[in-house]
């Protein structure tokens, strides 16, 4: 490989060059005869010369074809390469990020998240909803962060979730000892007045408030990581694998607790 060629010069187009850089003006025939290139293709690499500006023609009868200085050939040659490489580089970079991306864990499809604090209307809104779906039970467990929180706070929330339950929806409620101290006395009131079948256990400790759903959706709260009495918001979860094992973790804590209505 000659430097020419490096620089993007065909080895028809670099015999034609460097003939002309000898000869001076000739017609196409004799740079022909002198370069050995054939003369059904000289015309193809005298044209394509002459669009690169590599040579130019001197007259038309006959036509001439001179060539342009070689320091003005090699700035020239050395932009098309500047640019041909240039955008191979762009080419590389744009798939780079499709690998990239490829190659990155994906997020799962049958999954939500709802952002939102304690008590928010946006909330309530989410909540109703969601209970909306239920077609046969809602297993809820509620403790952090609604225990660090007044009945007020989460009140809204509460009653969202019995106003959005479908008529004969069962519902069991696990409360947490220190969620049970802020309900108000109004609160058996509150669940008896609801077109759905409530039972409410206690335990003393909850470490995560979740629901399920029909064992076909499970939501959980993320406690803030600031703020202990509230949370950041709900991510709601419809994996199968997922959704069964925290049906199997109510169940422990349900068969724990101790009826509270």
């Amino acid at each position: 490989m000659t430097e020419l060629s490096e620089l993007g010069l065909s080895s028809y187009e670099e015999k034609v060059y460097r003939a002309l850089l000898v000869t001076g003006a000739v017609t196409a025939t004799e740079l022909s005869d002198i370069s050995d290139v054939p003369k059904g293709r000289i015309y193809d690499v005298l044209n394509g010369l002459e669009a690169r500006k590599l040579i130019r023609t001197q007259s038309n009868d006959p036509k001439q074809y001179v060539a342009v200085q070689p320091e003005t050939v090699v700035e020239r040659l050395l932009a098309e390469r500047t640019y041909e490489l240039t955008q191979e580089w762009n080419r590389y970079q744009e798939r780079a990020e499709t690998v990239r991306s490829s190659l990155l864990p994906t997020p799962p499809t049958e999954s939500s998240f709802w952002h939102g604090s304690l008590g928010s209307d946006e909330m309530s809104t989410a909540f109703q909803q969601h209970m909306r779906t239920a077609e046969d039970f809602v297993h809820a467990v509620i403790g952090t962060p609604y225990e660090n929180s007044t009945w007020e706070t989460f009140q809204t929330e509460i009653e969202a979730l019995f106003e959005g339950a479908n008529s004969g929806v069962t519902v069991d409620l696990l409360l947490s000892e220190k969620v049970v101290t802020e309900l108000p006395d109004r609160f058996p009131r509150l669940i008896d007045k609801r077109s759905v079948d409530v039972t409410v256990r206690t335990i003393p400790d909850v470490v995560l408030s979740f629901d399920v759903i029909d064992q076909v959706e499970t939501t959980i709260d993320l406690p803030h990581p600031v703020s202990g009495d509230d949370r950041i918001g709900v991510v709601g979860i419809k994996d199968s694998k997922v959704v069964k094992e925290f049906e199997r973790y109510f169940q422990q804590l349900w068969a724990n607790g101790d009826p509270l209505l």
